[in-house]
């Protein structure tokens, strides 16, 4: 796994000044600008030293009011040929409005991990063929805003919106169902 690392910080450098790598109990983490961040993931799928030909998923951290940039999307990756895995992060700098480039084109299971991650953060993925709801309705806005809402983020209420989604009937609160 230490040769696989050397070979991803090798091509980290040459893509982009601007990367760290974190190790924690064995698993590695290489954190890079979003510029440059289709260049990267071509290159760590194309690379024979690295061959991570598979996306095994896609999500996002909100980490409101604890880092400068508000999301960060995580990307999952793992090699057959050197059966080792990296997680690759990429903080979105816009706060109120997060984009991130599609990585559709890189690897095609990104369609439905990208669709979920914008469903729950609200990160758009730029280039995106299909970039719509994937669990919530299309029409799952505040009721007072009008707002898109996501229930991942950190700032969505605990006991969810009241009135926003109708809920399943409660027997055991509201006797039984007629």
């Amino acid at each position: 796994m230490k040769e696989i690392i050397k070979t991803v910080e090798s091509i980290a450098k040459t893509i982009s000044p601007y990367y760290e790598i974190v190790e924690f109990r064995n698993q590695y983490t290489l954190i890079v600008p979003i510029e440059r961040i289709v260049d990267l993931m071509i290159e760590l799928r194309d690379n024979p030293d690295t061959s991570f030909d598979m996306l095994i998923d896609v999500t996002a951290i909100d980490w409101l009011d604890k880092k400068e940039h508000r999301f960060e999307v995580v990307y999952f990756l793992y090699s057959n040929k050197h059966k080792a895995r990296l997680r690759v992060k990429v903080p979105v700098p816009d706060n109120e409005n997060p984009i991130c480039p599609t990585m559709v084109n890189v690897w095609q299971s990104a369609n439905w991990y990208e669709r979920e991650t914008y469903d729950m953060y609200g990160i758009r993925f730029e280039g995106h063929p299909d970039l719509r709801r994937f669990y919530m309705p299309e029409d799952f806005l505040d009721p007072e805003t009008g707002e898109p809402l996501y229930p991942l983020r950190k700032d969505f209420p605990l006991m969810g919106i009241p009135g926003s989604l109708p809920l399943p009937p409660y027997p055991e609160r509201d006797g039984e169902v007629k």
